[in-house]
């Protein structure tokens, strides 16, 4: 028995190792559905004579790749011992057969029978093949979202679906019975991001594969703010008519209530409307005797507490005949400057005119020079004097008539504020120091003395006192700029101002930034702010803008101006065809302004590349019998096209010159003129449009030496007959002799004098004739 034991714990550690057998090999298959039971056989090679007689003789043991302990051990008689996963599940049949029932999805994987014979111990473990177990099930959920969801607007909401079968399932989403794209959902889980009211509905998720499917069915609510179905319409009604302004909203939760305003205020706050409103369950708005006053902009908002709530907005107009709104008892005007008389209308349709009744009588325009009615209908005066004094009434009129006249204003005329004292232009005060500027008005207590700096920034402190003088302690440099003093009374108000300069302070920006782009350069130019008291000096700061520069952390450079530049300068070295940014940045003794604003500006374009002419190509020069033949390569089609070429040669480096000027722009070959015996010629061609000449080709070296025709004596042969040719040949030769003689006579009898006409001839003629050169 203790035998049997050790052989036990043998197996035990075999099976372990049986962990790591790779599926090689690999002899049987054995399917099986969930639920059903299979049979897995014990199977050997061949050659080996494992044949069981007896279950009594030997113990057997089935193992499964991955597991730790086999699935099943039988010793002998007694009873197996079974993996806890596969209690109650398994048994032996036929001896070594291994039986499993109710099968799970889980139970696939890879099995060996090993078996060992207890009557001869010392043989070794015989291993039977690997049997697979494939185990086939409908689609299960693992995974399924709840029946019923509720989610607030605008959150995030993930329904997950995840089911298990083999076949593997195909999982697919369907939103109130509509299939959902794929694209929405990944490995079964969809997700609805920022869900709104139009996100609610039932969700059903399908899984399935060839051996059946299941349902999952959730059902999503939204909560959130109302949404408004049935938005108010602008309407126009009659004076003492009822108005009715429908709004209907849906939410969930649905304990909805409906607050209307007027102008923004509450309609049950407005003390015109609080007696005649009224709001219906389904959020209408009922309004009761319309008044003129009732015309304006209507709001409705629907709540539920929850978040921000909607609203929708529209115009009540209430016609009527034109009506004056509650006249002032006094109206004050300036004497000797303008005035106005007011009369507060309403009116719809739209204002037609207004008559006025000055001291209980039609007022005539004509008798008051100066004097007209606005469109509004108010009455204007252009210079208010004694005639202006008096009591008005108004009556408006448009095309429903009027609502009657206006009750009295007594006009009454009063001097309008004036300057006792005022500030100086401009004042120039260190950094530091108080500055107290002077303004007062004149003797009158009704008079209010004001500050106020024009085109602040930012704010700035500064105090006004008793006398209206404006206290600046201490004076800082935001304090530089354009003050206003303004004394008001009841009927009008007059202005005066000033200019405060801070000195020892580093300068103001610099403005009016102008950006004039080039090709590769910027011409700048800009205003310089106050200098601060000290001389200034300025740099452009550049910055190039890249469709790549996202995060805009792109370096900026900077570049001197010189002070002889004064407020203009050239930027060059820019890129054709870019975005730049431009700011001026100033500087003095006592440190760094603030920068310009900044301009934007696009370089240029760089011009389109002119077509330059092309030289021909492949130069090859060739003896033949009637001379030098020079071919060539045309070059390609250029736009617009050549006119023709041009031979250029030249001897021992020197000069070059042109030997034919109209070479046809079809020709591939011709024989080289002007050429003579003896001598070395390097020639090339450039091809010609017109009066513009490429660059030349390059050049192919020529040899005369030993040439027994000239070129230009076989050229003239095409056109005269051979005897003709030796004898103007032979007279030119006799007189080329004769020539010859001549010189020489005139040579013996003055020598130095030829001398000196032959060396002028030479400095004037350094010979552009070839048959000089050789």
């Amino acid at each position: 028995m203790g035998s049997a034991r050790s052989y036990l714990q043998t197996f035990t550690v075999v099976g372990v190792i049986c962990q790591f057998l790779t599926t090689e090999g690999l002899s049987s298959e054995v399917q099986g559905k969930a639920g059903s039971s299979v049979e897995l056989e014990c199977r050997f090679p061949p050659s080996d004579p494992a044949a069981v007689s007896s279950a009594s003789q030997h113990v057997v043991e089935w193992v499964r790749q991955g597991f730790d302990i086999p699935v099943l051990i039988k010793f002998g008689t007694y009873a197996p011992r079974v993996h806890p996963q596969y209690e109650g599940r398994v048994s032996l049949v036929r001896i070594t057969t291994l039986r499993l029932e109710g099968l799970l999805l889980d139970d696939q994987g890879l099995y060996e029978c090993r078996i060992l014979s207890l009557d001869k111990p010392t043989d070794e473990l015989r291993n039977g093949t690997w049997t697979v177990l494939s185990v086939t099930a409908p689609p299960t959920f693992t995974e399924s979202p709840p029946p019923v969801l509720e989610a607030l607007v605008g959150s995030h909401v993930s329904l997950s679906c995840v089911a298990n079968g083999n076949p593997t399932p195909t999982t697919t989403w369907l939103k109130d019975g509509i299939a959902i794209q794929r694209n929405i959902y990944e490995h079964g889980v969809l997700s609805l991001r920022a869900v709104s009211m139009q996100s609610a509905g039932q969700y059903t998720c399908h899984a399935s594969n060839s051996e059946g499917n299941v349902t999952g069915v959730t059902k999503v609510k939204i909560k959130g703010p109302p949404v408004i179905v049935v938005p108010p319409k602008s309407t126009s009604l009659n004076m003492s008519q009822d108005a009715r302004l429908q709004c209907q909203a849906v939410a969930d939760p649905p304990n909805m209530t409906y607050v209307w305003e007027k102008g923004g205020e509450n309609v049950y706050h407005i003390e015109s409307l609080k007696s005649r409103v009224k709001i219906m369950v389904d959020g209408t708005l009922l309004i009761s005797r319309l008044i003129p006053e009732d015309t304006g902009n209507y709001t409705c908002v629907p709540t539920n507490g929850l978040l921000t709530p909607p609203t929708a907005s529209a115009i009540l107009t209430v016609t009527h005949p034109a009506k004056v709104l509650k006249m002032p008892q006094e109206t004050y005007l300036p004497t000797g400057m303008g005035g106005v008389v007011f009369c507060p209308v309403i009116a719809q349709p739209p204002l037609l005119r207004v008559d006025w009744i000055k001291d209980g009588e039609p007022l005539d325009l004509s008798l008051y020079p100066g004097w007209t009615l606005t469109s509004d209908g108010s009455l204007f005066m252009a210079t208010v004097n004694d005639d202006a004094a008096g009591m008005y009434r108004c009556t408006p009129y448009n095309s429903y008539g009027t609502m009657g006249t206006s009750g009295r204003t007594s006009v009454i005329l009063q001097d309008p504020p004036s300057f006792s004292i005022t500030p100086e232009k401009e004042y120039k005060v260190e950094a530091g120091r108080t500055l107290r500027i002077p303004c007062q008005g004149n003797v009158d207590p009704t008079i209010k003395m004001t500050w106020s700096k024009v085109d602040v920034a930012r704010r700035i402190s500064y105090s006004v006192e008793a006398n209206g003088s404006l206290l600046l302690q201490p004076l800082i440099k935001d304090h530089q700029g354009v003050w206003e003093c303004s004394a008001s009374n009841r009927v009008a108000s007059v202005k005066t101002s000033t200019q405060v300069f801070v000195l020892g302070t580093s300068p103001h920006a610099a403005t009016s930034l102008s950006v004039s782009p080039g090709v590769k350069q910027a011409n700048i130019s800009w205003e310089a702010g106050f200098d601060g008291g000290s001389a200034q000096t300025f740099s452009v700061w550049v910055k190039k803008i890249l469709a790549s520069d996202d995060d805009g952390k792109r370096d900026w450079f900077s570049v001197p101006v010189p002070p002889s530049s004064g407020s203009r300068f050239q930027v060059t070295g820019l890129s054709p065809s870019t975005d730049y940014q431009f700011s001026i940045l100033s500087q003095n003794k006592m440190g760094t302004g603030p920068f310009s604003d900044i301009a934007t500006a696009r370089t240029l374009d760089p011009p389109p590349r002119r077509n330059k002419l092309k030289p021909p190509a492949s130069l090859l020069a060739n003896q033949g019998s009637a001379g030098v033949v020079l071919q060539w390569s045309l070059p390609e089609a250029q736009h617009p096209p050549i006119t023709g070429f041009v031979l250029q040669s030249r001897t021992e480096q020197g000069e070059w010159f042109n030997l034919d000027e109209d070479i046809s722009a079809n020709s591939s070959e011709i024989v080289v003129p002007g050429l003579h015996k003896d001598c070395v010629y390097e020639l090339r061609l450039l091809s010609r449009r017109g009066d513009l000449l490429s660059e030349p080709s390059p050049s192919v070296n020529v040899s005369t030496v030993g040439m027994e025709v000239y070129p230009s004596t076989s050229r003239l042969l095409e056109f005269v007959p051979e005897p003709l040719l030796a004898g103007v040949l032979g007279g030119v030769g006799f007189m080329f002799l004769a020539l010859v003689l001549l010189l020489g006579s005139a040579c013996v009898i003055s020598r130095k004098r030829n001398q000196r006409r032959r060396k002028k001839k030479d400095e004037r003629l350094q010979a552009p004739a070839l048959q000089t050169v050789c």
